[in-house]
């Protein structure tokens, strides 16, 4: 008897399983959180794309070499496949003013099918437990000069 109840209990539960599994939302990758100093000594070949609006940019300066696309913008996926020639495996790094819209764009870029997201977690002026931000840090930066 309970070897038919535990037998009936694995059909019932086990034939179900391939069910759910087929039927739930396929969730995207994870993204990689880093602060902006293990982003400089470790993804040289990261596009780093700078999501903040222009007044951010002019405010503190960008990081130097960054890609300005603010996450705001309606077409951002759009403009980031661009920056990426259309490849999504190619790692992209995102930055923000101190690591909540870049998580923000991250998921974004990810449930867009972007396989090599990194998330630069303190920002540009730090956030607590993520890093002292890349100003602070002394990482390399660049005037911005917006286009007329």
């Amino acid at each position: 008897m309970f070897r038919s109840l535990v037998l009936a209990t694995a059909l019932v539960f086990g034939a179900g399983l391939p069910a759910l599994a087929q039927g739930a939302p396929a969730l995207p990758p994870a993204f990689e959180t880093v602060s902006g100093e293990a982003f400089v000594s470790s993804r040289p070949d990261t596009l780093l794309i700078d999501v903040r609006e222009p007044a951010e940019w002019e405010q503190t300066g960008t990081p130097a070499g960054a890609k300005l696309i603010s996450g705001s913008r309606s077409d951002f996926i759009e403009a980031v496949l661009e920056a990426v020639g259309g490849d999504k495996t190619k790692p992209v790094a995102v930055i923000c003013r101190s690591g909540s819209r870049s998580v923000k764009a991250a998921e974004r870029l990810t449930a867009s099918g972007f396989t090599r997201v990194t998330n630069v977690g303190d920002g540009m002026v730090g956030r607590d437990g993520q890093g002292k931000g890349w100003l602070a840090a002394g990482l390399p930066t660049q005037s911005y000069k917006p286009a007329e």
